[in-house]
């Protein structure tokens, strides 16, 4: 036979899913996934059973950890010392266990993350409670397996005369499973059993009177009341844990935050560390130092702070960018009848419940048999006593031992366990005294014998001696909840004003799209003129913003989009260079254009909004609070058509009129609040009827009829005509026409298309933007005042093939 024909074709999947389906069991059952009864995982298990065999109890002295992992590793566990000594160190440490299971001696970590000393240096022994878990344990209370090698024998579950689960809680992940069950106080746990033996019909609610949700061995404040009540009903949950902090005043009018309680599993070094490069980077301004006082008097992180800073915005701060509040996350997973499974409370209660009435029951059979075997021992040697003459004379008659067991037993009616019982008699026990005492033990055991049969008859009774063996343990053990627990998760909420350090700057942005921001002083120190800011060469400034860093700038682009940019995110630049791309800023696509950019303090103030003006004469009013978002990337501002654009965005107050302006010249004038407000993504309403070839080039406010309205040709033809003579219409019209174009062979042409349009109450000037790069600013007093429906004049001198491709209003 050829070495081939020995192999069997088989599947890969079919392979791997074999192997790595015994591989999870393994991992669930046996290593990472404690048991409901008594909340151990194996090697947990294994390291108590092995300290308690072996003599390592709470009444000798240490001993060395080395010699417990040993015999673990030796006896029990097959696997690394080093996983062994990590379970022994999580069961010593008191910042991770409600009730340590280890009593540990030595350097075992710290709540810095330390490690541990080795463990040839650490020395331990079992804590007292953790004795209550292995009590009874040699009562046959618990089943025991073959070790792996066949050598000795484990316990498959420790009695656990506590619920070690909930108490202690456990985290573990294996394959398919996690757990996370967090620890609670003992008096609470026990309080719920007793209160579920007794009224065995107790709902959710019943029970979380009692327990009120976890305790954490680090204390802190639990937030979130109903993720602790979906977790105890469905084994899932999501509570939030906050660190407990004080602020406190100092001398010179200072303040310092005190942080007495971090939460659960979090790592003090590294919880410092971060609020101590919140200060180094500067990420918000006040910090002045951030200090580790924890000592022998327990927990202190101090964060002191500069004078006038705000205390409980830097606080807030802290909790939403540290790990000074954490969201925990219960997954209540356990090992039921060797099957993991998610369990609620009740679920939990009942688990142990059931086991301690196994418990009991088997720890009282064994002890039944006991007292059963002793009484009947004790009536031999009680009746051999009352015809003691007899006894003594058929023994004495007896060849040797056996002849004279088998006598009394023949001639006297005792059983042979009776008789040999007689013959191991010391003579002091013939005393008068001890005959009695004889008696008195003979009628005792009777009373015990009676007690054991009660409660292996009743289950009332059985019930009863649970309880009272836990009252006993919660009143011994028992200490103070030491995490406080609110029913509401405080939302946090942040100052810029904490983040920012408040300054008035100038924000700058070029058409081509170079934005900066400034600060006054470098303005002033380069000369304080707007026209020597950085620009590169045909570039001009389109916006120029005096705002505060707290304020926000809503940039709006042709294709109804929107951006919210905080100032303080602007990049800063000297005043003569030339900025940075906005794309690096903001996610602007490239075959989109700014069309406006509106500086905003306050997105709640009441009655303002925006108003949308579209090349096509759509127009659009929205509430301002609807564009307050904490998103970078662009959002929908206004819905525009395919072949439509933004041509303009307005603050609006709500008591103004609207002008609007066409490229031909036409213009209508309607009161703003004919336009009803709509969502954010509304497309908006007719504001002007346009001809096919006509699009609307300007919108500008009126409050009144005091002003005048200016416009402005491509060829630089310009004039003022008065507001008065624009009439107010109703919205959606034709509108009437506002500049008269000059048409024919021997007439000087005034232009053909209007480029700009604006308001006039008190003079400002206007730069306009030639095709070939030029630049012409000038007041608009210089435009002349003329009809509605005249010509205008050249206030802007081009030359031939030449034309406005631009007109500005720069404050």
């Amino acid at each position: 036979m050829s070495i081939l024909e020995n192999f069997l074709p088989a599947f890969l999947e079919e392979v791997v899913g074999d192997r790595f389906g015994r591989y999870s069991k393994y991992i669930i059952q046996d290593r990472a996934i404690p048991d409901v009864r008594d909340g151990l995982k194996p090697v947990q298990r294994r390291i108590l059973y092995a300290m308690y065999d072996s003599g390592n109890t709470p009444d000798k002295p240490y001993r060395k950890s080395a010699k417990t992992v040993g015999d673990v590793m030796g006896n029990y566990h097959p696997h690394g010392d080093a996983s062994i000594y990590e379970g022994m160190v999580r069961m010593a440490q008191p910042w991770k266990m409600s009730h340590v299971l280890v009593d540990g001696h030595g350097n075992w970590g710290s709540m810095d993350d330390d490690p541990p000393a080795a463990m040839r240096y650490t020395e331990a022994r079992l804590s007292e409670i953790a004795m209550e878990l292995l009590r009874d344990i040699e009562k046959r209370t618990v089943q025991f397996k073959d070790n792996f090698d066949n050598t000795t024998k484990e316990p498959v579950v420790l009695p656990s005369r506590f619920p070690n689960l909930l108490v202690n809680g456990v985290s573990g992940i294996s394959s398919g499973f996690a757990t996370e069950i967090p620890p609670h106080s003992l008096r609470e746990v026990v309080n719920a059993c007793i209160a579920l033996i007794d009224k065995p019909d107790s709902t959710l609610e019943d029970l979380m009177g009692v327990i009120k949700g976890p305790d954490f061995p680090t204390g802190g404040i639990i937030m979130g009341s109903e993720g602790i009540r979906d977790a105890y009903r469905s084994g899932r949950g999501r509570i939030y844990v906050r660190a407990r902090t004080a602020i406190e005043d100092l001398r010179g009018g200072r303040q310092q935050i005190v942080i007495t309680e971090i939460p659960y599993q979090v790592v003090k070094s590294r919880l410092v560390t971060a609020m101590e490069n919140i200060r180094l980077e500067k990420k918000i301004e006040g910090i002045a130092e951030v200090r580790d006082e924890s000592g022998r008097e327990g927990l202190r992180i101090v964060v002191e702070l500069k004078k006038d800073a705000d205390a409980q915005g830097i606080l807030a701060y802290l909790l939403k960018k540290t790990d000074l509040q954490v969201a925990y996350n219960f997954n209540m997973v356990a090992i039921v009848n060797k099957t993991p499974k998610q369990l609620g409370l009740r679920d939990m209660l009942e688990a142990y419940i059931d086991h301690q009435k196994e418990v009991v029951t088997h720890r009282s059979r064994f002890e039944l048999e006991k007292a059963e075997d002793r009484a009947h021992v004790l009536e031999g040697l009680v009746k051999a006593l009352n015809i003691l003459d007899e006894v003594i004379a058929a023994i004495k008659a007896s060849k040797n031992r056996q002849d004279a067991q088998n006598n009394l037993v023949a001639k006297f009616g005792f059983t042979e366990r009776q008789a040999d019982a007689i013959l191991t008699l010391q003579l002091y026990r013939l005393t008068n005294l001890e005959i009695h005492s004889l008696e008195k033990e003979w009628k005792d055991v009777q009373k015990t014998i009676a007690y054991l049969k009660g409660i292996l008859g009743s289950e009332k009774k059985l019930l009863a001696v649970i309880k009272d063996e836990m009252s006993q343990i919660r009143d011994k053990y028992g200490i103070d909840r030491r995490s406080d627990i609110q029913d509401e998760v405080e939302e946090l909420k942040v100052n810029l004003e904490v983040m920012v350090t408040a300054e008035d700057v100038f924000v700058t942005l070029s058409s081509e799209g170079y934005i900066k921001r400034t600060g006054k002083l470098s303005f002033i120190r380069s000369g304080g003129e707007i026209d020597k800011t950085g620009l590169k060469e045909g570039d001009y400034l389109r916006y120029l913003l005096d705002v505060n860093t707290l304020e926000s700038l809503l940039i709006f682009t042709q294709k109804g989009q929107y951006f919210l940019l905080p100032v303080h995110q602007i990049p800063e630049y000297k005043w003569k260079e030339n900025g940075t791309a906005i794309v690096n800023v903001i996610p602007i696509s490239k075959d989109d254009r700014i069309i406006h950019v509106l500086p905003v303090k306050d997105f709640e103030e009441p009655g303002k909004s925006l108003v949308f003006v579209t090349r096509k004469g759509q127009v659009k009013r929205t509430e301002l609070k609807e564009y307050f978002t904490n998103r970078s990337t662009g959002i929908v501002a206004c819905k525009v058509g395919d072949q439509d654009a933004v041509t303009d965005v307005l603050l609006s107050t709500g008591s103004k009129e609207l002008l609007l302006v066409t490229k031909q010249g036409m213009a209508i004038r309607f009161k703003e609040d004919e336009v009803n407000p709509m969502g954010r993504a509304a497309a908006g309403v007719r504001g002007i009827q346009l001809k096919d070839d006509d699009e609307v080039v300007a919108a500008d406010w009126i409050d009144g009829d005091e002003g005048e309205v200016v416009v402005m040709t491509e060829l630089g033809y310009a004039k003022r005509s008065l507001v008065a003579d624009y009439p107010v219409q109703g919205r959606g019209g034709k509108g009437i026409i506002t500049f008269e174009f000059k048409e024919g062979k021997r007439v000087k042409p005034n232009g053909s298309e209007l480029k700009g349009a604006f308001v006039v109450k008190e003079p400002f000037d206007l730069t306009a933007i030639l095709s070939t790069g030029g630049r012409v600013t000038l007041s608009t007093e210089r435009t002349p005042i003329d009809d509605r429906k005249s010509t205008g004049k050249c206030v802007v001198p081009v030359n031939k093939n030449e034309t406005v491709t631009d007109i500005l209003k720069i404050t």
